[in-house]
């Protein structure tokens, strides 16, 4: 998240996927030699943020996404086959991934152990059948903004991550843009300043 309260820039679209400047918000991370390694990239380097980002996944053993996250784009897939997304033939998840979207389409089984399962009956359906997947393991909500701010809202989301960045996006797609949130309330439980990034962890009180 930019210091302006963005986590994607303006125009998002197929040329920028994070929108114009979105990218600057991953920097910290893709610079990392363990992020690099799983998306089949070499170098990195290692620093204070690589504990935060393995501890990130620790006990998660499913992974909720939107469509927009997946990639595509908006309306039916297209046909003949249907594009695999952003991720590549071998995504860097390794675990069960349900995407909620609007249009049906068969599983999508990946390099790697990952397995993109589409969900068309909204956020509970897609929220069970991960937690099925996930075996006893947590559930992690991947975004994009539209999706995490849907299970926020709808009291389904037990703790926040949010990485803020100190960039300034002037624009873009917020992460808490709805006034239901302003009954939200969250108890700090983290803060672990790294280079270009502070780490914010947050419970939700019930």
């Amino acid at each position: 998240m930019s210091l302006d309260g963005y986590v994607a820039g303006p125009d998002q679209g197929a040329d920028h996927p994070l929108g114009v400047g979105g990218e600057r918000l991953h920097a910290w991370m893709r610079e990392l030699e363990v992020w690099r390694r799983a998306a089949g990239y070499e170098g990195g380097v290692t620093n204070a943020n690589t504990e935060v980002f393995e501890r990130a996944d620790d006990g998660v053993t499913a992974l909720v996404m939107g469509r927009n996250m997946f990639g595509g784009g908006p309306g039916p897939w297209s046909a003949d086959p249907p594009w695999n997304g952003w991720w590549g033939d071998d995504p860097p998840f390794h675990m069960p991934v349900f995407v909620l979207t609007h249009h049906a389409r068969e599983p999508l089984v990946m390099q790697g152990g990952t397995t993109f399962t589409f969900v068309t009956d909204g956020l509970e359906s897609a929220l069970e059948q991960a937690r099925a997947a996930a075996n006893g393991g947590d559930v992690a909500i991947g975004g994009g903004a539209g999706t995490a701010r849907q299970f926020i809202s709808a009291g389904l989301v037990d703790r926040l991550l949010i990485h803020q960045v100190p960039a300034l996006l002037g624009g873009g797609v917020r992460l808490f843009d709805d006034p239901a949130l302003a009954t939200l309330r969250l108890e700090q439980d983290e803060v672990f300043v790294g280079p270009g990034v502070t780490h914010l962890g947050y419970r939700v009180v019930r």
